[in-house]
């Protein structure tokens, strides 16, 4: 057993009480990450809470038990443990006093900054919930159908439905063990993927209206403000999915999309294929996420942000266009 599992393991017999969180704006990994752990921690007889910033996405709130997941921007009661997950830094919980006890740091992402009294990182892990995954194992809890849902709810969001470089065979020899416990892939791809409102319907619709092509045809640009969505009949819960749209023309090699968060600040997601790795982008920018997947904010004009990041993403494109050509000779 990893030696830093080990330790978390013999945390969680030792503990009682313990609040699970992950990242502000959760997506289909932090969700399920929490919600298997808090299962799996229950079925053992510890008292767990679950405490997020933000509101679970609409897609997200069929699955088990996620309606009881506390949103806070501070923890409040006692507790003797949290389990932070895939959070490079405790601040990105946006969850004030989860360090009023012993905290334990499970990431995948690279440029974790090791916060916690135990610290976990698993940078071949294509979600976190893989890592969850082992941890249900190395604590002896039951894989049951609820902790089994929710790591398949967390490897399907965070691989792009099967489509990242980061999937390995691990990858698919954990997605057998959860549907031998009950899991129902079409149904859970369904409940994330194919629940869409008619507004968000028209989001997608009026945000890819106004897609941009970079001058070289390999970059898309996607943008969205309060007012957009508000003509479309959609929220920004609505938005979940929509960049990686652009991806599916052949010749786009990455998509970056802007949406506002208030006046010039801008939340800056980026997608990308094979190679193209855009998350050294992201840190530049105090972001992060993994090679095809990051994302980070940013302030300023947004015809100069997007010529910023147009020409950064070119330069990782660049990159990549070297290694092949040195594969080549």
């Amino acid at each position: 057993m990893n030696p830093d599992l080990h330790k978390i393991a013999e945390a969680i017999h030792a503990g009682r009480r313990f609040v699970i969180s992950s990242h502000a704006r959760p997506d289909g990994d932090a969700i399920g990450s929490e919600m298997a752990a808090a299962y799996a921690l229950r079925a053992l007889g510890k008292q767990v809470r679950v405490v997020n910033a933000d509101p679970v996405p609409a897609p997200f709130l069929p699955f088990p038990g996620v309606t009881e997941i506390e949103i806070a921007s501070e923890v409040a009661g006692e507790f003797d443990t949290a389990i932070i997950m895939e959070c490079s830094h405790l601040a990105r919980t946006g969850v004030k006093g989860l360090d009023r006890g012993v905290v334990i740091n499970i990431d995948h992402h690279p440029g974790n900054s090791s916060y916690g009294q135990i610290n976990w990182f698993d940078g071949t892990a294509a979600a976190c919930g893989e890592m969850v995954f082992d941890l249900v194992r190395a604590i002896g809890a039951p894989f049951s159908r609820e902790v089994a849902t929710h790591i398949y709810l967390a490897i399907l969001t965070d691989t792009g439905s099967f489509h990242f470089s980061s999937i390995s065979p691990r990858t698919f020899d954990i997605c057998r063990d959860a549907l031998v416990a009950g899991v129902d892939p079409v149904q859970v791809a369904r409940s994330v993927y194919d629940s869409n409102s008619l507004g968000r319907l028209k989001l997608f619709g009026a945000a890819l209206n106004g897609l941009q092509i970079d001058p070289t045809g390999r970059i898309a640009v996607v943008y969205l403000d309060h007012a957009m969505a508000r003509t479309a009949g959609g929220t920004y819960d609505d938005t979940e999915g929509l960049i990686n749209e652009p991806l599916t023309v052949k010749d786009i090699q990455a998509v970056v999309f802007f949406k506002q968060i208030e006046g010039d600040e801008y939340r800056v997601s980026m997608r990308s294929k094979g190679d193209v790795d855009i998350s050294a982008i992201a840190k530049e920018f105090g972001g992060g996420g993994h090679k095809n997947a990051a994302g980070c904010s940013a302030s300023g004009r947004i015809d100069a942000l997007r010529e910023l990041f147009i020409e950064k993403i070119q330069g990782a494109i660049e990159l990549q266009d070297v290694r092949i050509a040195g594969l080549q000779k």
